[in-house]
């Protein structure tokens, strides 16, 4: 338009785009490089006040004094949450221990007792005595520390224990035990899988009108808790491991806590093992637990 060479305006064009896009690739890579830094933080835990990027400008400044300020309530309240659970750790630590004293008194006096009144009653302490138990593993799972000793046992002498303890159920609701010797050795904690074997046979007796309940071995060290009871619905069955689930079960049996084959759930998983179950309603269930996992290391 003012009749100059094109040369002289198409030079400081290019000069200026040059510039522009130098200046656009340094500012590119500095918001990289704090992108990068803050995408890093955002993996750690309390210490990201300690892996700040340098403020640049009083706008980082006041997020970084925010992020502080939110790290010190959450800090503070990791710690009351930690003091809290603790607290009710040892109440319920006390008072299951507490419980347990008339617990053993009623159970010395039903002794002397020979009735169909005093058998009704030992086996209500029983389950009493089991919904304790319940009680007291539901709080240690979350426990910081939880006493596992994982060495090598006999599964018949775990076996045996579980099935002593419910001896008077299987008397007074005239259900066999259908047990054979399964002679076999297997990696796991004692008294969390006996836990775990209790809660299944529990659960087989309380669905269980007539018949019988089978342990077995399948291949691979599965062991096989097969009942005649009510069944489970095949739309209930993927559901029966999680928490406060009752389903069909639970509509019939008003005293379904919903909380049992979950805790089984979560022992076997912390163990190494895994825990299925197949059924039918009306012909029964078969728990299956696999205990041929050796994740764990043997103390």
């Amino acid at each position: 338009m003012y009749r100059l060479p094109i040369a002289a305006v198409l030079y400081p064009v290019a000069l200026c785009i040059l510039l522009g896009l130098l200046l656009l690739a340094v500012d590119f890579g500095r918001i990289r490089q704090k992108h990068r830094m803050l995408s890093g933080i955002r993996s750690l835990t309390d210490a990201i006040t300690l892996s700040f990027p340098p403020i640049d400008g009083i706008e980082d400044a006041d997020y970084q004094e925010i992020i502080c300020l939110i790290g010190q309530e959450h800090r503070a309240y990791r710690a009351a949450s930690s003091q809290k659970y603790a607290d009710m750790i040892d109440y319920y630590t006390v008072w299951a221990h507490q419980i347990k004293t008339p617990i053993a008194s009623m159970r010395l006096q039903l002794q002397n007792e020979d009735t169909a009144l005093s058998h009704r009653l030992s086996a209500d302490l029983f389950r009493i005595e089991l919904y304790v138990e319940m009680v007291m593993t539901f709080l240690r799972l979350d426990a910081e520390s939880t006493d596992y000793v994982i060495q090598e046992y006999d599964l018949d002498t775990i076996l045996k224990k579980a099935v002593k303890r419910f001896a008077g159920e299987f008397i007074g609701r005239r259900l066999s035990l259908v047990y054979q010797p399964l002679k076999t050795t297997i990696v796991t904690d004692e008294k969390w899988l006996s836990f775990v074997i209790e809660q299944v046979l529990s659960n087989a007796l309380k669905y269980t009108a007539s018949g019988s309940i089978t342990i077995t071995l399948a291949p691979e060290k599965k062991l096989c808790i097969r009942d005649t009871g009510i069944g489970i619905a095949a739309e209930d069955l993927p559901r029966i491991f999680e928490n406060g689930f009752t389903g069909r079960g639970g509509r019939t049996q008003k005293n379904a806590s919903g909380i049992g084959l979950y805790l089984c759930k979560r022992i076997c998983s912390n163990l190494g093992h895994t825990i299925t179950a197949e059924s039918t309603v009306d012909e029964g269930t078969t728990i299956i637990l696999d205990l041929a996992q050796t994740k764990l290391d043997v103390e």
